[in-house]
C-alpha cells in the first residue's frame, strides 16, 4: 500500500470515529491493567461482564491482594484461562505494591516484568494510560493490517514494526483502536463485511 493510500486510509477511519476508545471498562490505570490480563484469548464483552462484580469487590492494589486468588477465580469463572489468569492478576499486584507502590508503572520494561503482562499488553498500556504513540498487534489488528496490504508481516512483531514505519505521525496514537475496531466489527475472520467497508477502495485484497 502506497504512503498516499495509507494516509487516506486513515483519513477515513478518523472522519468515521475521531475519538476511538478501548472498549474494555475501567475506572483506574490498576483496573485496566486487570482487564487486558483478563482479556487475553477472551472478548471484551466477556471480561466486561465479570470485571462488574469484581472491582466492586476489589477496585484497588490492595483490595485485590487481600480479596486473594480462590476468591477472585470465584469472579472470572466465565473467562476462559481464569485460573493462570487469577494467578497472575494476584502475582501481578503484590509485585505492584512490593516494586511500585501499589501504581502502574510508565515503563515498557517494567510493565513487562509483570506476571500476565506480555509486549501487546505493555503497548496498551502505555498507549491508553500514558498516551504513547504505540501499537499493540492483536489478532485482528494482524488481519487486518496482512488482508488490506496495510502492513503485512509473518509475525506480530513483523507487523508492529511495520505500522510503526508506515502509520503517519499523527495518526499514530489512535491508530491501535481503529485498526481493533475495525477488525473486530467489519474486516472479521470469517465473513468480513467489504460492502460496508469504508476503507474496501484501498484494500489490496482481492475483490470478489
Amino acid at each position: 500500500m502506497t504512503p498516499s493510500h495509507i494516509k487516506a486510509l486513515f483519513d477515513s477511519l478518523a472522519a468515521a470515529n475521531p475519538h476511538p476508545a478501548i472498549e474494555l471498562n475501567y475506572q483506574t490505570p490498576y483496573q485496566l491493567l486487570v482487564a487486558v490480563i483478563l482479556s487475553a484469548q477472551s472478548t471484551d464483552k466477556g471480561v466486561n461482564r465479570a470485571t462488574v462484580a469484581l472491582f466492586q469487590a476489589a477496585p484497588t492494589p490492595e483490595a485485590m491482594a487481600a480479596l486473594g486468588e480462590d476468591a477472585l477465580i470465584e469472579h472470572i469463572r466465565t473467562i476462559g484461562l481464569y485460573r493462570t489468569k487469577g494467578r497472575n492478576i494476584i502475582r501481578m499486584t503484590r509485585q505492584l505494591l512490593d516494586k511500585h507502590g501499589g501504581a502502574v508503572p510508565h515503563d515498557r520494561v517494567a510493565l513487562e516484568s509483570l506476571p500476565g503482562v506480555g509486549r501487546k499488553s505493555a503497548n496498551v498500556i502505555l498507549n491508553t494510560i500514558f498516551g504513547e504513540p504505540v501499537i499493540a498487534v492483536d489478532t485482528h489488528i494482524f488481519r487486518v493490517a496482512n488482508r488490506t496490504g496495510l502492513a503485512p508481516g509473518k509475525d506480530v512483531r513483523a507487523v508492529e514494526s511495520k505500522l510503526m514505519e508506515v502509520v503517519p505521525k499523527q495518526y499514530l496514537h489512535n491508530a491501535h483502536h481503529w485498526l481493533v475496531l475495525h477488525g473486530r466489527y467489519v474486516c472479521k475472520a470469517i465473513k468480513p463485511h467489504c460492502a460496508q467497508c469504508i476503507i474496501r477502495n484501498l484494500c489490496e485484497i482481492e475483490k470478489p
